[in-house]
């Protein structure tokens, strides 16, 4: 029987100082512009560039690169599909006008594959700090998504030693009924 692989675990000496390393934030086409704000404004707070990150699940990372970007291809290697361009353009265009030429400066990176892996590889690359995602639809659509796919901050928590901050995008009122009850 083979030994298992018993991953580093998180440990102040493993501890990344925020001070002059980036935050990493997980961007969701149509997601609220609070996550991304979020970001921006914890990384201007901090002195530090922000990486945005979008991982396309429909694309599979074929080689990852020093600055975290990657070359990737489409899962099925037989289809032509290149609306993956249209998207990064869209993508970047929206970060544009929401981000601009602020106070924080920032850069985009299109990922392939699972996000909480992507968004790990980008974070080791460019050294980061702590991760910026948004936090899921309380709705029955976000509790199936999780039920199938989990969270990305979830298994970036257990994953990987970096903080994550996790922006909440809707509140359920306390003496309401929650959707998970």
């Amino acid at each position: 029987m083979p030994l298992r692989h018993t991953p580093p675990q998180p440990d102040p000496s493993r501890m990344t100082p925020f001070a002059g390393h980036p935050i990493v934030v997980g961007l969701v086409p149509g997601q609220p512009d609070l996550v991304a704000l979020t970001a921006a404004a914890w990384a201007e707070a901090l002195g530090v560039d922000l990486f945005v990150g979008y991982a396309d699940r429909a694309r599979v990372t074929v080689e990852e690169y020093p600055d975290g970007t990657v070359r990737h291809a489409e899962v099925d290697p037989d289809s032509l599909d290149d609306s993956w361009r249209e998207r990064q353009a869209a993508l970047e265009s929206h970060l544009h006008r929401l981000l601009g030429d602020g106070r924080v400066a920032w850069s985009f990176r299109y990922l392939a594959g699972r996000p909480d892996r992507a968004l790990t590889h980008l974070a080791r690359a460019v050294d980061a700090s702590a991760f910026v995602v948004g936090a899921h639809d309380p709705g029955v659509a976000g509790r199936w998504h999780d039920f199938v796919d989990g969270s990305v901050a979830a298994r970036l928590a257990h994953h990987q030693h970096r903080p994550v901050l996790v922006v909440p995008l809707s509140v359920v009122d306390w003496h309401d009924r929650v959707p998970w009850q």
